[in-house]
């Protein structure tokens, strides 16, 4: 949901507003009220009042403060010995009558303070039958708005004839929230929030951290997805009843918003428009998707869309870029059209001289973009060149080379221009990435990205990289740092402080060692058995230390697989199995594949071929360090070019990944970041590097029976490599 469709929500003025309270809200530990939440939200209330709103108040707890109350005077009231016996459950209309009381005494006490009338009012579902009787509460209510009284609503429980009104849900009303959903129909409302514990409607139980905030609810989507959590051990219906009641209003005309009673300034916040809770509104579908794509969602897709653009040749790279200059110059027309929107309405708006300046692109400014994108293409490819090459030891070497970081998110503002060339530099560089432009240009940006992800074949997929349309989206950005590598702010300092104050993710402004050891079907077994053994065992705690051993479907059938697992056992390893593995080892299964044992212990799986063991460490690894054992040099080039760790292996131990043991010096350690330290030394730009190490079956083995000679070989360019090949 966008900004924009937010302010869609509530496109006519917002004039009466009724706001319901829930218990969880209103009461605190043990049931008392919740004093400073209550304040806080009553001097909210207050200020738009004052400002020529009309606020209605539909407020729960008045069941549970009585409970606390009587409660209370039972234990003051009691001996010892009538203590020891069970006591008796308090009945829930006597515990309504004495609560109502208490709680309207605080909305009296507190709204008195700050200046402001309030009035009771208790009703029963029976009373809403009564055409008359509605009739007159429209009447009343409207003059009591007239003199800026908020009157305060509650089910009359005491004298309801519901034989439960606590666990009863029939009628026409059937508690605080549908009676608030009643009234916002009734009395012909602007908008309806109802405050609740939680931020909002979530896609499953808010504790389940699997679960994500629903932005805007869409029936037709949402209605079968949601998997609702415990009803509220404090009111009666919890959230599953607030959704009832905010299609109930929302499909009868009235806008509704969920969202959390906790937090400071939650409902002027809805009113001004921001994206704050779960939005219900009768035209949802009509602005949003049906397939709703969250932040995450587009970084994940930028990233799969980032490895497919890393396995293709350097020349299909290139020409991805050669498409996209021309397609910029095919849609001049259409580009300058969108623009010069963009610049009217930056002028009308009253923006400054220089930020109009920066939005609007001149004559030739397309061809000057087309004409640096072909530049960039004519470039070097950046990604897998080899930066050095070093004989570690006798038939065991080293390369460093050039590695795309990863996805990138950058923040613009003001000249779309930047987001060619940003896009330019990532698709050469072999990066994910989301762009989030200034509001002021969201035209133009909206037509280049448009023109730049369809030249992008579908083999790559336009969703390399992603247009981040609301401001409101960026916080989510911010915290997704499991997704995203590297923020780059591009704008004022104010910009860039405020994002490095708000995320984990590494920006570039003014770990866990989950290794793997996959043995391919065409390993040589004793060399397996070393290489498994050493990376293992040499020493347990390390972090470069094999976690997972991932072995081929065929080793299991012809008993290789045992092999391996006895070696292990019989030296004290403990191990536990992945599901394949599990079943067929008779071994316990694990919890996790992303585990650190840092110990004689590791997990073991089976995976159909080379591309399981890659989708396995790219699911669940750290991007530390992971190893293949094969003959097939094919694979193990597939295997070394894909897999997005920081050190990837060829017939060589993990614990091979170390700073002193590549040559480098003093111990170092290796980065699981993609910024621009991934290794020992880091780049500049876009690219970070990676290890590839190839050998012939050498273990470390306490560094016994290894000769280290650390040295270094030629570097071929690829104009050489090229020519030697012929």
């Amino acid at each position: 949901m966008t900004e924009i469709d937010r302010s869609r929500a509530f496109a006519k003025d917002v004039k009466r507003i009724v706001v319901k309270v829930g218990t969880a809200v209103v009461t605190g530990k043990g049931g008392r009220l919740a004093l400073g939440r209550l304040g806080a939200i009553c001097e909210q209330l207050a200020e738009l009042n004052s400002d020529g709103f009309e606020v209605i108040l539909v407020s729960s707890g008045a069941v549970g403060l009585g409970r606390q109350r009587l409660r209370y005077r039972q234990l003051v009231n009691s001996s010892f010995a009538d203590l020891q016996k069970p006591q008796m459950e308090l009945d829930g209309k006597a515990c309504a009558g004495v609560g109502q009381s208490s709680l309207m005494a605080y909305y009296e006490t507190m709204f008195d303070q700050l200046d402001v009338t309030v009035a009771q009012m208790l009703v029963t579902d029976s009373s809403f039958r009564d055409k008359d009787f509605r009739k007159q509460l429209s009447e009343t209510v409207k003059a009591m708005l007239r003199m800026r009284v908020i009157p305060v609503f509650n089910e009359n429980d005491a004298i309801s004839t519901r034989r439960a009104p606590y666990k009863d849900s029939t009628g026409i009303f059937w508690d605080n929230d549908s009676l608030a959903a009643l009234l916002s129909l009734e009395l012909k409302a602007d908008l309806l929030i109802l405050l609740s514990d939680v931020e909002g409607l979530y896609t499953g139980p808010p504790s389940d951290s699997t679960s994500k905030l629903i932005h805007t609810f869409i029936k037709e989507k949402h209605q079968d997805e949601i998997t609702f959590g415990e009803k509220s051990k404090l009111g009666r219906g919890g959230m599953t009843a607030k959704v009832k009641a905010a299609v109930n209003a929302a499909y009868g005309g009235v806008p509704v918003i969920i969202t959390s009673g906790y937090a400071a300034e939650n409902i002027s916040k809805v009113l001004r428009g921001l994206r704050v809770g779960t939005l219900f509104h009768q035209d949802a579908h009509l602005w949003a998707p049906v397939v709703d794509t969250t932040s995450r969602d587009m970084a994940v897709a930028a990233r799969e869309s980032s490895r497919k653009l890393q396995a293709l040749s350097s020349e299909d790279r290139k020409q991805i870029l050669l498409d996209i200059a021309n397609a910029l110059e095919a849609n001049e027309k259409t580009i300058k059209a969108e623009n010069d929107l963009d610049v009217a309405a930056a002028q009308e708006a009253g923006y400054e001289e220089s930020l109009v300046a920066r939005l609007v692109m001149k004559p030739g400014k397309i061809s000057s973009l087309a004409a640096s994108v072909r530049q960039l293409a004519e470039m070097e490819d950046p990604i897998g060149r080899v930066l050095k090459k070093t004989q570690v030891a006798d038939d065991l070497i080293l390369e460093k080379t050039s590695s795309p970081i990863g996805v990138l998110l950058i923040v613009f503002e003001s000249r779309p221009d930047a987001l060619v060339q940003i896009a330019s530099l990532a698709i050469r560089s072999g990066n994910g990435l989301l762009l989030k432009g200034g509001k002021e240009a969201c035209r133009s940006n909206a037509i280049l990205h448009k023109v730049i992800t369809d030249a992008i074949p579908k083999t790559v997929g336009g969703k390399l990289i992603g247009l981040v349309t609301s401001r409101e989206e960026i916080p989510d950005l911010l915290k997704l740092e499991d997704v995203i590598d590297l923020v780059i702010p591009r704008g004022s300092n104010k910009l860039v402080s405020q994002i490095k104050n708000s995320t984990k993710i590494p920006v570039l402004g003014h770990a866990d060692g989950i290794c793997h050891v996959y043995v391919d079907k065409s390993c040589k077994l004793d060399m397996a058995k070393r290489i498994v053994s050493d990376a293992k065992l040499d020493y347990p705690a390390a972090c470069n230390a094999m976690e997972t051993l991932l072995v081929h479907k065929d080793l299991e059938q012809n008993g290789f697989l045992n092999d391996l697992i006895y070696v292990l056992q019989t030296k004290g390893v403990t191990l536990y199995g992945g599901p394949r593995a599990s079943a067929k080892l008779n071994i316990p299964e694990t919890k996790s594949f992303h585990h650190e044992y840092s110990s004689k212990a590791c997990t073991v799986e089976i995976v159909e071929d080379v591309y399981g063991a890659i989708d396995h460490i790219h699911q669940h690894g750290s991007a530390h360090t992971d190893c293949i054992v094969t003959e097939d040099s094919e694979v193990a080039e597939i295997f070394l070019r894909q897999v997005d760790s920081a050190a990837v292996f060829h017939n060589a131990s993990t614990r091979f990944s170390d700073g002193f043991r590549f040559g480098l010096g003093a111990e170092v350690g290796i980065s699981t970041s993609r910024i621009h330290a991934r290794g020992p030394v880091g780049v500049e730009g876009l690219l970070t590097t990676r290890w590839i190490m190839r050998g012939k079956g050498q273990v470390v083995d306490g560094d016994n029976g290894i000769v280290y000679t650390h040295k270094d070989l030629p570097v071929l360019q690829r104009t050489e490599a090229v020519e030697n090949e012929i």
